[in-house]
C-alpha cells in the first residue's frame, strides 16, 4: 500500500479488524455499535486504531490475528496513516462480526473483483504463463516468471512477484501467490489460498477452506468444511481439517494440526507443536 497520510476530510474507510476472544485489542475492550476515538497525531504502529482496509486482501488480517481470533467489519474515520496492509485511524466504529467463512467468501470476491476477465490467458512481464479454462475462469500472471492457472467454474488465480505459482480449480476457487516462489492452490467450493513471503505454500480444499502462508517457507493446508489454516514465521506448518477446524503456526518451525469438529490448534515460539482432535478440541503450544 505504501505510506501515506490522509485527512479527516476524506470519506470513511471500511476495514477488517481482528480481536482477542473477549473482543479486546492490546488490552482495549470494544463493543459492537460503538464509536471510539483517540487523541494525538495518528501514526501507524504507534497511535491510532488499526485495521486492514477494504483495498487489501481480506485474509491479510491473519498477519496480525490468527483464525482462532474474532473479526469484525469496522469503519475508520478521521485522521489516518497507512503502513503496508494496515491503516491507523483516529476513529473506529465496530459494525458486524465476521466468521472465518465470511473472510473466505470476501477473499474470493476480492480476487474476482480484480481479475482480468478475458476469453483467454492474461500475462504481463517476463516469462509469464497464464491459463484460464472452464466457465468464466480468470488467470493473471505478473512479475518475473509468474504462473497462474484457473479452471472450473469462476476460478480466479493471481501470481505476482518472482516465480509465483497460483492454481484455482473447482467452484469459485481463489488463489493468490506473491513474494518469492510463493505457491497457492485453491480447490473445491469457494476455497481461498494466499501464499506470500519466501517460498510460502498454501493449499485450500473442501468447502470454503481458507489457507494463508506467510514468512519463510510457511506451509498452510485447509481442508474439509470451513477449515482455516495460517502459517507464519520461519517454516511454520499449519493443517486444518474436518468441520470448522482452525490451525495457526507461528514463530520458528511451529506446527499446528486441527481436525474433527471445530478443532483449534495454535503453535508459536521455537519448535512448538499443537494438535487438536475430536469435538470442540483446543490445543495451544508456546
Amino acid at each position: 500500500m505504501g505510506k501515506k497520510k490522509t485527512s479527516d476530510a476524506l470519506p470513511p474507510v471500511t476495514s477488517i479488524k481482528g480481536f482477542d476472544r473477549d473482543l479486546s485489542c492490546r488490552g482495549f475492550k470494544f463493543e459492537f455499535g460503538k464509536t471510539y476515538t483517540v487523541k494525538g497525531p495518528i501514526k501507524a504502529c504507534s497511535n491510532g486504531f488499526h485495521a486492514c482496509p477494504e483495498d487489501q486482501h481480506p485474509l491479510s488480517v491473519f498477519d496480525y490475528y490468527p483464525p482462532t481470533s474474532r473479526f469484525a467489519e469496522v469503519v475508520q474515520d478521521g485522521e489516518r496513516d497507512a503502513d503496508d496492509n494496515k491503516l491507523a485511524s483516529a476513529s473506529i466504529t465496530l459494525k458486524v462480526e465476521l466468521s472465518i467463512s465470511d473472510l473466505a467468501a470476501r477473499a474470493v470476491k476480492w480476487v474476482f473483483d480484480r481479475a482480468k476477465w478475458t476469453d483467454g490467458p492474461v500475462a504481463t512481464g517476463d516469462n509469464e504463463a497464464a491459463t484460464a479454462s472452464g466457465y468464466q475462469g480468470a488467470a493473471t500472471a505478473s512479475g518475473d516468471q509468474g504462473a497462474a492457472t484457473a479452471s472450473g467454474y469462476q476460478g480466479a488465480a493471481t501470481a505476482s512477484g518472482y516465480q509465483g505459482a497460483a492454481t484455482a480449480s473447482g467452484y469459485q476457487g481463489a488463489a493468490t501467490a506473491s513474494g518469492t516462489r510463493g505457491a497457492a492452490t485453491a480447490s473445491g467450493d469457494q476455497g481461498a489460498a494466499t501464499a506470500s513471503g519466501t517460498r510460502g505454500a498454501a493449499t485450500a480444499s473442501g468447502t470454503r477452506g481458507a489457507a494463508t502462508a506467510s514468512g519463510t517457507q510457511g506451509a498452510a493446508t485447509a481442508s474439509g468444511t470451513q477449515g482455516a489454516a495460517t502459517a507464519s514465521g520461519t517454516r511454520g506448518a499449519a493443517t486444518a481439517s474436518g468441520y470448522q477446524g482452525a490451525a495457526t503456526a507461528s514463530g520458528t518451525q511451529g506446527a499446528a494440526t486441527a481436525s474433527g469438529t471445530q478443532g483449534a490448534a495454535t503453535a508459536s515460539g521455537q519448535w512448538s507443536i499443537a494438535a487438536a482432535f475430536g469435538i470442540d478440541g483446543k490445543a495451544m503450544a508456546e
